[in-house]
């Protein structure tokens, strides 16, 4: 399908950021959009929420629109990544769980005591989510403070500052499993 007038005016419009006319390219290619989520994910809801994705996405990134391209094909360019983008995200998510199902399955390791790392858990979930993150990659993942500080987007300083003030918490959190 060759663009119309129409539709190149209500492209321009949009990326001079006229907000009606990018909602009517919505209503436009919205059903297109969703029916190729839906095959490629298998899921209603997770279709509306790629094709959602799609068009902020397209809307985003308007001024990138080549117009040697048909907007459609943009839009499903735009689409099919999401979708396969989600795809390897899913399969990575179901390995995960699958891995975690099999730990949960087998019997403690020797001299871990199952209560003892469950009020540990509690005591994590109680931390704020940066110090939180902080200690986990730190402590339990083993990472340098540096390799923390890439992972969670900021200065290695303030890992260091998030794992002694989450250390001080847990620390008054579990003191009744000091020796």
């Amino acid at each position: 399908m060759v663009a119309t007038d129409d539709e190149k005016g209500r492209i321009a419009l949009s990326q001079n950021g006229d907000h009606a006319a990018f909602e009517s390219l919505i209503k436009q290619y919205q059903q297109m959009i969703h029916a190729l989520c839906y095959r490629m994910s298998g899921s209603m809801a997770q279709a509306e929420d790629l094709a959602q994705e799609t068009f902020i996405h397209a809307y985003q990134h308007l001024k990138s629109f080549r117009w040697e391209a048909r907007f459609s094909s943009w839009l499903y360019r735009i689409a099919m990544n999401l979708c396969l983008n989600w795809r390897a995200s899913d399969q990575r998510r179901q390995a995960l769980h699958r891995t975690w199902a099999e730990e949960a399955r087998q019997p403690d390791r020797p001299g871990e005591n199952p209560a003892r790392t469950e009020e540990i858990q509690r005591a994590l979930l109680q931390l704020k989510p940066k110090q939180r993150a902080a200690i986990v990659l730190t402590t339990f993942e083993g990472m340098s403070h540096g390799e923390a500080a890439q992972v969670l987007g900021c200065a290695e300083t303030t890992v260091s500052w998030r794992v002694f003030a989450a250390r001080a918490k847990l620390k008054k959190l579990l003191k009744h499993l000091q020796p």
